[in-house]
């Protein structure tokens, strides 16, 4: 009972956390006078991987790096299937053709890298190193290439700063030293949330007899995409379920760099790539799936929407299974 409570309070926390963070720091930089794309591609990019990062680190830190790498296969396949589904069902999302043409590859790159990097049994502290530099040089590269126009960045950060106004009672304040204090919380909230969902979930592994590989796949995977879930839920809802596209697009390349990256310099993660094949082979599917919608459609459907969810679904039926 407690390990669940654990879990509960880990989730409520990563996803106020989350929403606060990034929904404050996006008013903060806006208030500096920062473009709003530079915001729409730093700020909201990294925030929206925040859970997982902190989830990651922790998990890293108490040497269970099945539970670490299975939160960013895990995620990947939820943003895709669940979120991506979801947001195309509630309002079908138009595809910028920046997207489908330069993010799509970049997509299939790092989800290639999640194998190769598991080659030698495992993510060491110096693969990790080289997956944080490639997120750095690909934020870098994105701010330099981008061209998205500034109407449609301002109108992107605007929908997060939303969402995250829906989650602060009395919405956002305006005040500088007030969004700062609520940055400061969000990440407060974010790293004891984190913390308590590791533990809630570890205890809840050992509780059920369930592997941790299992449980980084479902409960901590689907927590840490909480946040994400929630602000493309909103913003479908409200007419704004394109940015369900580049979001998923986003995290899933940042998870791979960043996530994977920043927990294996913490602590390499051994894994035998025998043991977790259909994960990878699952996570390569919808990649390569998600890949071929954005290229070849204009708009997302519903009913491919609904394929999405239920091929999520039927992932984790066969995880329950197993």
């Amino acid at each position: 009972m407690i390990d669940f409570a654990m879990l509960a309070g880990g989730l409520v926390l990563l996803y106020f956390g989350a929403e606060w963070l990034v929904g404050s720091a996006a008013r903060l930089a806006e208030s500096f006078g920062i473009a709003p794309l530079i915001v729409g591609l730093t700020v909201v990019a990294y925030g929206t991987s925040s859970p997982e990062l902190v989830v990651g680190i922790g998990a890293a830190l108490r040497d269970q790096g099945e539970i670490a790498l299975g939160n960013v296969i895990g995620s990947n396949i939820a943003n895709i299937g669940l979120i991506l589904g979801v947001a195309a069902l509630i309002s079908p999302p138009r595809i910028d053709p920046i997207l489908a043409q330069r993010e799509v590859w970049v997509l299939l790159g790092t989800t290639a890298l999640v194998p190769l990097a598991l080659l030698g049994g495992g993510v060491q502290w110096w693969d990790g190193a080289v997956l944080v530099t490639l997120a750095i040089a690909y934020t870098l590269w994105m701010v330099k290439s981008a061209h998205l126009p500034i109407a449609q960045a301002d109108h992107d950060v605007h929908v997060m700063a939303e969402v995250a106004d829906a989650a602060a009672p009395g919405g956002m304040p305006r005040s500088r030293a007030a969004l700062a204090g609520i940055a400061v919380v969000g990440l407060g909230l974010l790293v004891g949330g984190g913390h308590l969902l590791v533990e809630g979930a570890i205890g809840l592994a050992r509780t059920f007899g369930m592997s941790e590989r299992i449980i980084g796949l479902t409960i901590v995977a689907i927590g840490t995409s909480l946040p994400e879930l929630a602000t493309s839920v909103i913003a479908a809802m409200r007419g704004h379920s394109d940015i369900a596209v580049g979001n998923v697009l986003g995290s899933n390349i940042f998870n791979v760099l960043l996530i994977l990256g920043a927990a294996s310099v913490t602590r390499s993660i051994d894994a035998d790539v025998s043991s977790i094949a259909v994960d990878l082979a699952v996570l390569g599917a919808v990649s390569l799936a998600a890949a071929i919608l954005i290229r070849t459609r204009r708009q997302l459907s519903r009913v491919e929407g609904l394929v999405l969810l239920l091929g999520y679904i039927a992932f984790l039926s066969a995880l329950a299974l197993t």
